[in-house]
């Protein structure tokens, strides 16, 4: 009797990145929308790691993201894996930078090949989709790696149900592609849609990783050998179940910016698709978000501390205080910390203008939320003004803050629970509570919570400048030595 060959290992790897800029003011730059929790408690992130883990023959799950946010991907990994008891090896590829999606397809595929083989097959996943039919999910994911194996580069199409001006079409003959077409017109999207040989273009992706490399040494040999030069000089850490390959600056400046769509998919003789029903939604805007919270008999649909009146068709979200509406119909309404959204629901899209013009004037709104979360915790903003800043700063147990130094601001820290280690210029100390210490400017210090609890404080910085900007770091546990905080 012959051996059946063994089925080729799948990775999901999930590509983390973006800024989620029509979901301002949730999504920002170092949180972006993937991070976003919805009703159940789990993140867009979380989702999209479960899906993976849930398919058979996964040894491995990749995930290619921005060096800023791999220590809370971490975090929120370990959560989900935790709950459900499903402990799997994890690969992190940290880019310094964006460059699209085809250089972080390349740096995954090269990986892969490295670690798994070239016969192992990559399943391309967006961390920000929402996807609810986990079943057909997989059915779709079995059809797409047998096409896989006979070396084509496949991608899922959704079964249109709209004429959606915001989404990408595929045109097809059951398996075989025969164009892709940008986002269309409404008159173009109707007859698409009549026609039904046109689907909607999910960005996720299932090929071997032999096969995506012979691609792209075909079509975009310089995104490839440059992507391969970035990997061999990548620094590299490992451990049990765990890789991770950070990514040189200089040389990841090199590589060329594209995505796989316009680098691959559009030139390859070898793309094929799968046409699934799977529930699936990019969550492209605060309408989408909205529409996944039950409406009342009004039709809004409301989230936190809300005080509605004569009000219809809207979506509203208060994060931490009263949000009172009289006789409005069809706005967004997004109250968080720091920051509000009012927009008419048919403008959704266009609430990216907004963190756009934050950007461009240098905003902190279109980047940091109040709360920042950090490798060793967070800090919270409480207040501030000229020449003073208030924080709570909480630091996990076992954690600590680089050894640091500040040219323009001296610091104030006040214990409120747990225990620090401070280490203030020459002077090692340990701080209970109702117990503080005073920084100068240029002093070097550090802060470590070396109890079994969360360490909290409150932080008093005075100074003619207090950006975060004003840190020098001399020792870090976190790999930051040469980076801003």
């Amino acid at each position: 009797m012959p051996t059946a060959s063994l089925a080729p290992s799948i990775i999901p790897t999930i590509i983390c990145g973006g800024s989620g800029s029509r979901l301002w003011p949730v999504s920002r730059e170092q949180r972006p929308k993937p991070f976003i929790r919805l009703d159940d408690g789990e993140s867009l992130l979380q989702k999209a790691f479960l899906r993976g883990i849930s398919l058979p023959n996964v040894s491995d799950v990749m995930t290619v993201t921005n060096r800023e946010l791999f220590f809370k991907i971490e975090d929120e990994f370990r959560e989900v894996s935790d709950i459900h008891q499903n402990p799997i090896s994890t690969s992190f590829i940290l880019e310094p930078f964006g460059r699209n999606t085809a250089p972080a397809v390349a740096a995954a595929s090269l990986q892969v090949a490295e670690s798994h083989g070239e016969d192992a097959i990559l399943l391309v996943l967006a961390a920000d989709h929402l996807i609810s039919d986990q079943q057909s999910f997989a059915d779709a994911v079995a059809k797409a790696c047998e096409l896989a194996i006979k070396g084509k580069v496949v991608t899922f199409g959704i079964q249109p149900t709209t004429p959606e001006t915001g989404y990408g079409y595929i045109e097809s003959n059951g398996h075989d592609v025969i164009r892709f077409v940008e986002k269309p017109s409404l008159d173009k999207a109707q007859d698409y849609l009549a026609s039904g040989n046109f689907l909607w273009n999910s960005g996720m992706f299932c090929f071997s990783a032999g096969t995506m490399l012979k691609e792209m040494a075909l079509h975009c040999p310089e995104i490839l050998e440059k992507t391969k030069n970035c990997l061999q000089q990548a620094r590299r850490a490992s451990g049990e179940g765990f890789i991770q390959v950070e990514i040189n600056q200089e040389d990841f400046k090199a590589v060329p910016d594209d995505s796989i769509d316009y680098a691959i998919m559009e030139k390859t003789l070898n793309a094929a698709v799968v046409a699934c029903d799977i529930g699936w939604s990019d969550i492209g805007c605060w309408r989408a978000l909205g529409d996944l919270t039950r409406p009342d008999s009004d039709n809004n649909r409301i989230q936190g501390d809300v005080v509605a009146q004569n009000t219809k068709n809207c979506t509203i979200k208060s994060e931490s205080r009263v949000v009172g509406t009289v006789g409005v119909d069809n706005l967004i309404i997004i109250d968080t910390h720091d920051a509000l959204l009012v927009a008419d629901k048919n403008r959704a899209q266009d609430v990216k203008k907004i963190y756009a013009q934050l950007k461009e004037q240098g905003h902190d709104a279109h980047k940091l939320h109040r709360t920042a979360h950090r490798p060793w915790g967070t800090y919270t903003v409480l207040e501030e003004g000229p020449h003073f800043k208030i924080k709570r700063i909480e630091v996990k147990p076992g954690a600590s803050l680089s050894l640091q130094m500040h040219h323009h601001r001296s610091e104030h820290w006040i214990v409120v629970s747990g225990t620090a280690k401070v280490l203030n210029d020459e002077q090692e100390l340990t701080l209970e509570v109702n117990e503080s210490t005073f920084i100068p400017a240029e002093h070097k210090h550090r802060l470590e919570n070396i109890g079994s609890e969360l360490l909290v404080m409150i932080e008093v910085q005075t100074g003619n400048y207090l950006g975060e900007d004003d840190i020098v770091r001399f020792q870090d546990v976190y790999g930051r030595v040469s980076c801003s905080n």
